[in-house]
C-alpha cells in the first residue's frame, strides 16, 4: 500500500495511526504548497485533490482519514484503535463524531479563513476573515467544553488508546504550531498533549 502524503494533521493523523499499528506505509510525497494535489495526475487517483490518499496494491485509492484508518484497523485488528468489540468501536466513533464536528471542523474553518488565508485563498473558498475569527471563538468554547467532559480521563474513551485520540491530538498539536494554541485556563487537555508527545507514533 502506498499512502500520499504531504505537510498538514490530516496525513499526520493516517501516519500515527499506521505507526501505532506498527505498519510500515509506502510514503509518497505530494506537494501540496506547489499544488502538485491539483494536478491531472494527482486527481486522476484522488478526484477531490486531497491528502492523504490510500493506493491499495488493488489500484484502488481510499481517501478521508477516518475511512482510511478503519481499512487499516480491518486488515490489522490488532493492537484495536477503534475497538476490540462492538460497544468500544461505537464508542470510539462516538467521540470521533464529535471531535470532527466540534473541533476539526471550526478549526479548518477558522485556520484556512486566518492564519492560513494566503495560502489557502488562491486554492479554495473561504469564509471572510472576521467570520473564521469567529470560527476560532466557537472552537475555544467547545474547547473548553470538551476539556470539562474528558476531566479525570487519560485518553478520550479512559484508559483507552484510540483514534479519538490521534484525531484530536493531531489537530491540537498543529493548531499550537500554526497560531491556534490551546485556551488559557484548561485543565486535562495540556496534559493529553503531553501524553500524545511523548508516544513515539506521533513522530512519524
Amino acid at each position: 500500500m502506498r499512502l500520499y502524503n504531504s505537510v498538514g494533521p490530516n496525513p499526520q493523523i493516517v501516519r500515527t495511526f499506521a505507526a501505532e499499528k506498527g505498519l510500515t506505509l509506502d510514503l509518497v510525497p505530494v506537494d501540496i504548497l506547489g499544488g502538485e494535489n491539483r494536478g491531472e495526475a494527482f486527481k486522476a487517483k484522488n478526484p477531490m485533490g486531497q491528502l492523504p490518499a490510500l493506493e491499495l496494491d488493488s489500484g484502488q485509492v481510499i481517501a478521508e482519514v477516518t475511512a482510511i484508518c478503519e481499512l487499516l484497523e480491518e486488515l490489522h485488528p490488532q493492537p484495536a484503535l477503534i475497538g476490540a468489540n462492538a460497544a468500544e468501536r461505537a464508542e470510539t466513533r462516538m467521540w470521533c463524531r464529535r471531535i470532527d464536528h466540534r473541533v476539526m471542523e471550526p478549526f479548518m474553518a477558522g485556520f484556512r479563513a486566518t492564519a492560513g488565508r494566503p495560502f489557502f485563498a488562491p486554492r479554495m473558498p473561504l469564509l471572510s476573515e472576521s467570520a473564521g475569527a469567529e470560527m476560532l471563538g466557537l472552537l475555544t468554547g467547545n474547547l473548553t467544553e470538551l476539556d470539562t467532559l474528558l476531566a479525570g480521563r487519560t485518553w478520550v474513551s479512559g484508559d483507552r488508546f484510540s483514534l479519538a485520540d490521534i484525531l484530536l491530538g493531531c489537530f491540537l498539536l498543529f493548531g499550537a504550531k500554526s497560531g491556534a494554541p490551546l485556551p488559557q485556563g484548561l485543565g486535562w487537555l495540556p496534559g493529553f498533549l503531553d501524553r500524545c508527545k511523548a508516544r513515539p507514533s506521533f513522530a512519524a
